[in-house]
């Protein structure tokens, strides 16, 4: 089968002006090679009749479920009922959680339980329960607004044994925790089995909404997952996890998030750098929660095991589209959505007619938002391998991570990404494009598209990512329209001198869009991120920022209004590494105040905080040091 990239969405797709021609870094675009695409039959697509707007939706749709009906008179028994802004609000107890078990009971199991390091066949997961040694197991943070989408009640944080529950030490009552089997390509290479090496979910939660949320230990112990692992967690990568999970959702951008974090007592052997030098460390449990953890190496693996496993593929897409997708369901052929990918007769895609290709449609586009939105706040994840890519089109599995400093599109956070820099921050959109189209190969292989319906999934998570990241620059510059010339030239200028990308963007928005402005007071707005520029650099943000007072200046909208609107999509605060590891250095030596600073200050990170201005300076010079800046997979 060969799968195409049209122009528009391909060769285009890393914005060009992200690269400087004055950058040290090689910028190719050498994924074209890897994909093995065939060209494409046209750079544009027709649409026949109406837009897709169900399967453009970014937002995971509630599932509804006939259990909570049934069991309303023991929710209204076990249940604390409080009236707030005139809505109740349900506030349960661990032991009255209303388990759903969906996963579990309607795909197919490993039929051993036992823990040995083994390839798992036929299955979609391994019963396996929580096998973390601890010893006096500490509760250091928590999540209230995650608790408030599970409904638990927030004294439950205060009770005696709830880190022994969270933790796994103590079972959870009506848990049924297993770990999920998927594969994955890790940095382009066909990486086999890979699955829940250190991850143990615990079930699925069904809220008063009827919205289903899966509760999930990273950090509980061995499973036949884990390979030569021990199926634990460090306290530096829990931390990490918890507060940049938490820190993505108060953004905006789509996330799985977290509920508490735990330091289980033990240590932990873990070797940072690779180097030969491992080194005790504090062991920690992160509870992630999130309505789905299925990724696109949850299907890669089942397709990879040849005909006898492609059934399971489409049990898994049945079970998606039913639980998280259950629009795609209702669709029918009145809805229209039949679009033009090409000159030809037969070149037709009709997403009405299979409910799959409506499917892997809505989650390139889901793809395609997050990475933008990525790109807007300066986010890199560093390992975005295709185990780490959720089909709800989340932000998943925080290892080495890093927001922008300086602005450098080549960065990477993930040492081990250092020789090639694929997961670099300028490198995303085509590796999210490189990553839907071994989805929807998987999704070929299995028969549940065809090439045509995977040629246009590709060629709309192009065009989505366009869209969403013109739209995002616009808003970041206070544009009334994207202007291509002003937002190239300034991201180069950027590049060029290494400015802040968080700081920036929230000055610019203190720019007055007065024509008459003398040249002398044009640059001071930015006086505080333009450090040590020369003569021609000078000159060159001069000239820049006559063209952008021009462009604002064409606007109706007062300086004022247009400061409001850049705020709400500038973020004063972002979680900078060195702010995560001065976290990190307090408690490891048993002081969590930094941590929850932290947890307090990310709640808000589009508002002026006051008392709070240290967190958004520049960084230290010790924030560049290794381990600081960028880290390994190592946790």
């Amino acid at each position: 089968m060969l799968l195409r990239v049209c122009p528009s969405s391909f060769f285009y797709l890393r914005p060009l002006h992200l690269f400087s021609s004055t950058s040290k870094f090689p910028f190719c675009p050498s994924l074209q090679r890897d994909l093995r695409l065939s060209p494409s039959r046209s750079s544009s697509f027709r649409r026949m009749e109406s837009s897709p707007a169900s399967s453009s939706s970014s937002s995971p749709t509630p599932v509804t479920s006939s259990a909570a009906a049934d069991s309303l008179a023991k929710d209204l028994q076990n249940q604390t009922l409080g009236d707030v802004d005139g809505s109740v609000k349900v506030k349960r107890k661990l032991e009255d959680f209303n388990w759903d078990h969906s996963f579990v009971k309607e795909l197919p199991g490993d039929p051993r339980s036992d823990v040995i390091s083994r390839e798992v066949l036929h299955a979609c997961y391994s019963k396996v329960s929580p096998s973390v040694q601890v010893d006096d197991p500490q509760l250091v943070a928590w999540s209230e607004s995650v608790a408030e989408l599970l409904d638990l009640d927030p004294k439950e944080f205060e009770r005696p044994d709830f880190s022994l529950m969270l933790a796994g030490a103590k079972p959870l009552p009506g848990a049924m925790p297993y770990a999920q089997c998927y594969g994955g390509h890790q940095f382009g290479m066909w990486a086999g089995q890979l699955g829940d090496g250190r991850a143990i979910t615990l079930g699925e939660v069904l809220n008063s909404k009827d919205e289903r949320w899966e509760l999930q230990l990273k950090g509980a112990g061995k499973t036949p997952y884990s390979r030569f692992a021990d199926g634990l967690a460090v306290l530096r990568s829990s931390i990490r996890e918890f507060l940049c999970s938490e820190t993505m959702h108060c953004l905006g951008i789509p996330t799985t998030r977290a509920l508490c974090l735990l330091t289980t007592g033990q240590d932990v052997t873990r070797d940072m750098f690779y180097d030969g030098n491992p080194k005790e460390e504090p062991g920690a449990i992160v509870c992630r929660v999130s309505q789905s953890f299925l990724r696109f190496g949850s299907y890669q693996i089942h397709a990879s095991r040849g005909k006898e496993d492609l059934d399971i593929v489409r049990k898994l897409a049945d079970y998606a589209i039913k639980h998280h997708f259950p629009h795609i369901e209702s669709m029918d052929r009145s809805d229209s959505l039949s679009f033009k990918t090409g000159d030809e007769d037969d070149s037709v895609v009709d997403l009405t007619s299979n409910k799959y290709a409506a499917w892997v449609v809505e989650i390139a586009e889901r793809t395609a938002t997050l990475i933008a939105r990525w790109q807007g706040v300066g986010f890199t994840h560093g390992v975005l391998n295709t185990d780490n890519m959720s089909i709800l089109g989340q932000t998943i599995d925080y290892g080495p991570f890093g927001f922008l400093d300086a602005f450098d599109p080549s960065y990477t956070p993930n040492t081990t990404d250092l020789p090639g820099r694929r997961y670099c921050f300028a490198n995303q959109p085509d590796i999210g494009l490189w990553n839907i189209a071994q989805f929807s190969k998987t999704l070929a292989v299995a028969q549940l598209i065809n090439e045509k319906e995977a040629n246009y999934a590709m060629e709309r998570y192009g065009d989505k990512f366009m869209d969403e990241y013109q739209a995002i620059m616009s808003k970041k510059l206070g544009l009334s329209k994207y202007n291509k010339e002003v937002i190239s030239k300034l991201l180069n200028n950027m590049a060029v001198d290494k400015v802040d990308y968080t700081n920036f963007f929230r000055l610019l928005a203190n720019v007055k869009a007065n024509p008459n402005t003398p040249e002398a007071e044009l640059l001071k707005p930015l006086k505080a991120v333009l450090l040590d520029i020369g003569k021609e650099r000078k000159e060159a943000w001069i000239k820049w920022m006559r063209s952008y007072i021009q462009e604002v200046g064409g606007s109706e909208i007062s300086d004022e209004e247009r400061k409001a609107r850049m705020d709400s999509v500038n973020p004063r605060y972002i979680l900078r590494n060195y702010m995560c590891q001065s976290a990190i250095d307090a408690a490891e030596q048993g002081d969590f105040s930094e941590v929850n600073n932290l947890i307090r200050l990310m709640k808000r990170p589009y508002e002026e905080q006051p008392g709070m201005e240290k967190y958004a300076r520049l960084p230290p010079a010790w924030a560049y040091r290794p381990g600081v800046c960028m880290l390994s997979c190592s946790s």
